[in-house]
């Protein structure tokens, strides 16, 4: 399996790369945001009465890990555009269907069915067989239904860039029709929040839309080489929308005891902006080992199947293991049942719905 070819400095486009071919740098990115949500929500959510001092390593750390959502958006904005690219409007979405949904389906249904065992010490997160089957369409927050596992309200930020990308698709993916894209798309970030109009900001998306833009922006360098101006002005754009979007991201972090700092947050959004320019211009390239490539697989189902049922493993046994050994045994079994989610559940689920769609 090889990796993506680096562009040259020329604005020439390189070839596509042949099937198969994949930037192992970007699997191991992936994980590396999903690991720091997992240990956001295990330090935050575990219920030891101060994580600071239980995790002193992790103290600097774990408060701000949420930022790897972050990372995540930059990642996808990337990735789309680069799968999407030569392919029709139905290939697009039938990726999408068979990427995202047969993980989903089994981890809202596992989830589902372990939140209504007996016995659970978090009875308020005990949900209702109809809010489960609504949260099988993926579109439970447009419902008004509450997430099963509170992780998957970024499933329907990602599901709305879709939406707005498939007309990309639609019309066919070139360098001149993303980068018109791109830019309307900043515009409607733009203007959303003044705009009083609620359908217009759910689309636009304004707090979040300046990372999958930016995301699109790093592959265009990244296929057309780092001479093109668009993308780097658009980066710039973004780069400022996001960083003005911290200030209200900051504050849904913040509670009573730990305020978030703005300054933080926009210094690891720009080490991810950093991180991101440097897989662009293929200076990461030899970050290939194969093993990133499980890394990036199991990414997703860890961050669909951790929250919920991590969280209240470890309020259950709390009291009878030692922090640490608690907190990293909840991690390596959550990064096992990932594994055998993928290997059991997403691949054989997303090679049925591949024949189904023909």
């Amino acid at each position: 399996m090889s990796v993506l070819t680096a562009p040259s400095l020329s604005t020439r486009a390189p070839e596509t790369p042949r099937k198969g071919g994949r930037l192992r740098v970007l699997d191991g990115l992936r994980l590396l945001a999903a690991l720091l949500v997992v240990l956001f929500h295990y330090t935050r959510l575990g219920g030891w009465p101060d994580a600071e001092r239980t995790f002193p390593v992790l103290g600097a750390i774990a408060p701000y890990a949420w930022l790897g959502v972050e990372l995540f958006f930059l990642i996808s904005g990337f990735v789309i555009c680069m799968s999407a690219w030569g392919k029709p409007l139905t290939a697009f979405v039938r990726s999408r269907v068979v990427r995202l949904f047969p993980a989903y389906w089994f981890c809202v249904l596992a989830t589902g069915a372990f939140l209504l065992l007996p016995g659970l010490p978090v009875e308020g997160d005990r949900p209702t067989v109809s809010q489960i089957l609504s949260n099988l369409t993926m579109a439970q927050s447009s419902l008004g239904v509450d997430d099963v596992d509170h992780s998957y309200w970024t499933l329907w930020s990602e599901l709305r860039f879709y939406l707005l990308f498939a007309l990309v698709a639609w019309f066919g993916v070139t360098r001149k029709r993303v980068v018109a894209f791109c830019w309307l798309w900043t515009l409607a970030a733009v203007l959303a929040p003044a705009a009083g109009l609620p359908v217009f900001s759910l689309l636009a998306n304004p707090l979040y839309a300046p990372l999958f833009i930016s995301g699109i922006a790093f592959y265009l360098i990244r296929r057309d080489g780092p001479r093109q101006g668009s993308p780097w002005a658009l980066l710039g754009v973004n780069w400022l929308l996001a960083q003005h979007s911290m200030i209200e991201v900051a504050k849904v972090y913040s509670t009573d005891t730990h305020r978030m700092s703005w300054t933080v947050c926009v210094a690891v959004v720009t080490a991810f902006y950093v991180l991101m320019a440097a897989v662009a211009l293929g200076y990461l390239d030899r970050v290939d080992w194969r093993w990133l490539t499980t890394g990036g697989a199991i990414s997703y189902p860890l961050y669909l199947i951790h929250q919920a049922i991590g969280v209240h493993l470890i309020h259950l046994w709390r009291e009878h293991f030692p922090p640490w050994t608690l907190l990293l045994t909840t991690v390596a079994l959550m990064v096992a049942v990932a594994w055998l989610i993928h290997r059991y559940v997403e691949r054989p689920g997303g090679a049925l719905l591949r024949r189904a769609f023909g």
